[in-house]
């Protein structure tokens, strides 16, 4: 895979607490350098980021990240709020105790519906995609969390935060495929830092990989094929 398709599938973030207008401004511009998917940033960067990038590319933001427990009217404000600023792209935690205390999951549901309903409502372009915090959850778990985003009329599946137990793996990948099939999009976050590890996930059927590493990824691909490396 060619350094540009590889990077058409990196979503660039910079979802750090300390993640200043200055790194968001570099951050946007390594995006329309390199040709990223889009820019990452938290909900206070959105309308800068939006501001910088303009239609020339896009920007997504994290709601109730990392950890999911913020009220439902919380994340619909948050996300209203979010789509206001101009973010194109939501990626949304919801409340993994809610999945992994009832079998059925019929509040984890719930939530992701009203949410997806509130957001569709006021924009019906926006990406939305829930996040599966697998490092909490069981095999059995993880397919039910799955089948049920992709009954919320989500976009996608996307796993993990990167800030849980653990991140993406090729083996949580296999057990979401199958569960959501070839029509359902999956991104995966959380420790794919290199070019290998992103090929890898994308050959195993992910649309969008998330991460704070797109340059040394990108990096080792020109490395690779030209034996030269990028400006950072």
């Amino acid at each position: 895979m060619d350094i540009h398709e590889l990077a058409r599938h990196l979503d660039f973030a910079n979802h750090h607490p300390n993640a200043t207008s200055h790194d968001i401004e570099t951050l946007c511009g390594h995006v329309v350098t390199h040709g990223f998917h889009a820019a990452f940033v938290n909900p206070i960067h959105v309308a800068r980021a939006k501001k910088l990038l303009g239609k020339s590319s896009t920007v997504g933001t994290a709601i109730s990240f990392p950890l999911g427990q913020d009220r439902m009217d919380i994340k619909i404000a948050s996300a209203m709020r979010a789509i206001e600023d101009g973010a194109d792209e939501l990626d949304i935690v919801p409340n993994t105790a809610t999945l992994i205390s009832d079998s059925k999951g019929t509040s984890y549901l719930e939530e992701m519906v009203q949410i997806v309903r509130a957001v569709r409502q006021t924009n019906a372009v926006t990406i939305v995609k829930f996040i599966l915090e697998t490092g909490y959850m069981n095999e059995d778990q993880i397919k039910l969390g799955a089948r049920l985003i992709k009954d919320s009329g989500a976009d996608y599946v996307k796993f993990a935060t990167g800030m849980g137990p653990k991140g993406a793996t090729l083996e949580d990948l296999a057990i979401i495929k199958e569960v959501v099939g070839p029509d359902m999009k999956i991104k995966v976050a959380g420790g794919v830092d290199t070019y290998q590890e992103a090929i890898d996930f994308i050959n195993g059927g992910v649309t969008r990989i998330g991460t704070s590493h797109a340059l040394e990824i990108i990096s080792n691909t020109q490395v690779a094929q030209s034996g030269t490396r990028i400006s950072e």
